[in-house]
């Protein structure tokens, strides 16, 4: 691989950064909420499950007693 100088690299990410297609500020937000959206489904998921395992474990442990 060929060592470029600085100012040629320089000019080599400019170029490949004006091929960059950016999100538009509604699609940003659009998937920002879609984030929101799948961390509260999955939260509440998670606590279900914990919820019935940490009843199952305790039925489980209360056997003897």
């Amino acid at each position: 691989m060929a060592k470029n100088s600085p100012v040629e690299f320089f000019q080599q990410v400019r170029t490949e950064t004006a091929k960059v297609t950016w999100p538009t500020r509604r699609e940003t937000l659009i998937t920002t909420a879609m984030v929101f959206v799948m961390v509260l489904l999955a939260s509440v998921f998670f606590l279900i499950v914990d919820q019935i395992l940490r009843f199952g474990v305790s039925q489980l442990l209360n056997i003897g007693h």
